[in-house]
């Protein structure tokens, strides 16, 4: 993988990516969860490495992306992403997110609908308005002085074991984490623009309808918010299929890669 940067008026983005390939006819593109980064992904970049193109970025304001402006919006990272990929030749992008990456992935879906080859969420939640209440729109609005307010012992454990449950997962939160140790005011900052970005892009009230194949893959253990009860009625309601995924939480892609990387594998025999 070879680092890049893309530069925006707001900061730099810095992304990875190995072009060589066995298949060049499907790209894969991973985007990690708030305040996670391509790190996250590790495990799927050494299975399909060498198989298709690839990109894994820090998503702006994260690790390498750093430091970043925080007024943008979730259509702006869309934006940035496409430009992203564009330049580097990734035709028929199958978008892999996981939590807040899927978020970005279905926005690039409603801006960008004929480009994307496949869509993965993993551990993420559909961006339609309909399928949260007022009383989680207030909340994601506010949470960064919850963030600010809670020990950073308590969010270090809180954000290594509430989104893991294999002993590698947690091990690998923790280490991403730690970025942002003895600055807890960024990580504060970082995760409550993330939240209120989101609660902005489902008021906007955008069909964020996706045409492409997809599939939605959520751990049973997932406690992070009502992911469960959101993939239940994202599936239900659309008849995207779904994969539930045995003793893993909100980062099933850590506590269960080699089931993740044989779900992706399948998927993209059938994005073709």
């Amino acid at each position: 993988m070879i680092e890049k940067i893309y530069e925006t008026e707001l900061g730099t983005i810095h992304y990875w990516i190995n072009m060589e390939a066995r298949q060049r006819d499907l790209q894969l593109v991973f985007l990690p969860g708030l305040t996670a980064d391509h790190r996250l992904f590790e495990k799927q970049i050494q299975y399909f490495e060498g198989k298709y193109p690839l990109f894994v970025w820090d998503a702006p304001g994260h690790a390498a992306s750093w430091p970043f402006d925080l007024t943008f919006t979730l259509k702006d990272k869309a934006v940035w992403l496409d430009a992203i990929l564009q330049e580097n030749g990734f035709t028929r992008p199958v978008l892999i997110g996981q939590s807040m990456g899927g978020y970005v992935g279905q926005m690039y879906c409603q801006l960008f609908p004929d480009r994307p080859a496949g869509f993965i969420s993993i551990d993420s939640a559909p961006l339609q308005r309909k399928y949260v209440t007022a009383a989680e729109i207030w909340l994601l609005k506010r949470m960064a002085p919850v963030y600010r307010y809670y020990p950073w012992k308590s969010l270090l454990k809180l954000g290594t074991n509430g989104v893991a449950t294999s002993e590698y997962g947690r091990r690998l939160m923790h280490d991403i984490m730690m970025e942002y140790d003895g600055d807890k005011k960024r990580y504060a900052e970082l995760s409550g623009h993330g939240y209120r970005m989101l609660a902005e892009a489902m008021e906007a009230e955008l069909p964020y309808e996706i045409k492409c194949p997809a599939l939605l893959i959520c751990g049973e253990k997932d406690h992070a918010g009502s992911c469960i009860r959101y993939n239940k009625a994202w599936h239900r309601e659309t008849g995207i299929p779904i994969e539930w995924i045995r003793d893993a939480g909100h980062n099933s892609n850590t506590d269960q890669p080699e089931q993740i990387n044989r779900l992706i594998e399948t998927f993209l025999a059938g994005c073709r």
